[in-house]
């Protein structure tokens, strides 16, 4: 009688839950895609792609004037060479720690941009999803099936680029 009254109450747990489910109104966006049309993103690229370029070029010149210093360092003589050795290994120091200093600015800079652009999206989605009802809006990517029907990439991707404006 009590495995009777418990399985009872599990297919009634089973069937509310189902009733639940028959009631929610799914959707899904392709968030690679909303990010990538997204124009704050291209904007940012933009911003980024050229702070990459000028520290790229800055780089590429202070790599050079230190190769021209070791060359220079290998035409002295043992006791010049000796005497300007610690004005070399200060310089590749600094070298070594603009570099790492500059790609971590790029990498921080890029990460909170990147933050910033997934937090636009979840705003559009939420606007998406409480305008048209949705109980649950999914990422596209763990989903194994999906109807055409149910993607909310496209409206997502207008409000974000309508907000930029």
């Amino acid at each position: 009688m009590k495995k009777l009254l418990v399985l009872a109450g599990l297919m009634s747990i089973f069937l509310f839950t189902g009733v639940s489910f028959a009631q929610d109104k799914l959707g899904y966006v392709d968030l690679s895609k909303s990010f990538s049309e997204y124009s704050k993103t291209k904007e940012y690229d933009k911003v980024l792609t050229d702070k990459e370029t000028a520290y790229t070029t800055e780089r590429d010149k202070k790599a050079n004037d230190l190769k021209q210093l070791r060359d220079k360092l290998s035409l002295l003589s043992d006791k010049e060479k000796e005497a300007k050795q610690a004005d070399f290994q200060a310089k590749v120091k600094s070298f070594q720690e603009y570099m790492s200093q500059k790609e971590g600015d790029l990498r921080k800079e890029q990460d909170e941009r990147m933050r910033e652009i997934m937090k636009d999206i979840q705003d559009a989605v939420k606007i998406v999803a409480e305008k048209g009802g949705y109980t649950m809006v999914f990422n596209d990517r763990v989903l194994v099936y999906q109807q055409k029907s149910q993607d909310l990439t496209e409206e997502v991707i207008s409000i974000l680029n309508k907000k930029k404006k």
